[in-house]
């Protein structure tokens, strides 16, 4: 049987998941502001997240959702309007329609995590945010968490892929500062691998970390990047807040393997990129 899948919030990480999905032969539908931008292949659903009263009728009988919109701007109003209101009126839409909707899935981040001294952090470490983002994220885990479908989590570190260069262009600029804090990444492919995986899983956990498998110190990732740019190593500078370790081991248990276990791994194609821009004057 086909199965029907909605993708709230289709940018990359979306396209890139919906890319897999129907080659699994899933029908797969959008909802993104753009369609224009959504991969092929992909049936928009030309809505508003943030306009619930003009949802309409549902287009089709979806039975899983993948809720990975972001917001449009960093502060609380804008958050909370997406991330919590959205995701609530959403769910109310596809309930009243009898979607028979079984299994739900939210990108968070790891922005829950108030830990900033260089611990390690996983799905049974404490959540105890510092800023509006992290405490908003929580909340809406909950309404996943509470949900009567299927409800899992997936909190993300920080996503990089193509087209996001501003790294490398700091680097390339003599703009990148060299601290020792730790940070975490996750490739957009992976993002979008790590959905695919636990939607195949028949007992998936409630929350997973998304993080890459190296934990790497802005230090380490900007001197590495200098050195293939062929850039000075950038000078050293204070330690930042965001000074935690995330570790994904209950992912790679589930079995999933990611395809750029590193930034060593996932950033030649980038530095690529930049170049090619650079290159040609974009």
């Amino acid at each position: 049987m086909t199965q029907h899948v909605l993708i709230a919030g289709c940018g990359d990480v979306g396209n890139a998941l919906g890319k897999r999905l129907l080659d699994d032969g899933c029908e797969v539908w959008g909802v993104r502001r753009r369609i224009d931008a959504l991969a092929p292949g992909i049936r928009p659903w030309p809505i508003d997240l943030l306009q619930p009263e003009r949802h309409g009728e549902p287009p089709a009988r979806f039975d899983t959702l993948f809720f990975t919109a972001s917001a449009d701007r960093r502060d609380e109003e804008a958050y909370r309007a997406i991330y919590v209101d959205a995701l609530r009126h959403l769910l109310e839409c596809l309930r009243a329609a009898d979607c028979p909707l079984e299994r739900l899935f939210f990108t968070s981040s790891t922005a829950v995590y108030g830990q900033s001294d260089g611990e390690w952090v996983d799905e049974s470490s404490p959540a105890e945010p510092a800023g509006f983002n992290g405490k908003v994220l929580l909340e809406a885990e909950k309404l996943v968490a509470d949900a009567p479908e299927l409800g899992v989590n997936l909190r993300l570190s920080g996503i990089y892929g193509p087209g996001r260069t501003r790294l490398v262009r700091k680097v390339w600029g003599g703009e990148a500062t060299a601290t020792e804090g730790w940070t975490n990444r996750i490739h957009v492919e992976d993002c979008a691998g790590a959905l695919h995986h636990l939607m195949g899983l028949p007992n998936p956990e409630p929350l997973y970390l998304g993080s890459d498998d190296l934990p790497a110190t802005t230090a380490e990732v900007v001197s590495w990047m200098a050195e293939k740019l062929g850039k000075p190593t950038p000078p050293t500078g204070p330690t930042t807040r965001w000074n935690k370790r995330c570790r994904n081991a209950c992912l790679r248990e589930s079995g999933y393997r990611f395809r750029y276990p590193s930034f060593r791994e996932g950033y030649p194609s980038i530095i690529d990129e930049f170049r090619r821009q650079d290159a040609s004057g974009q």
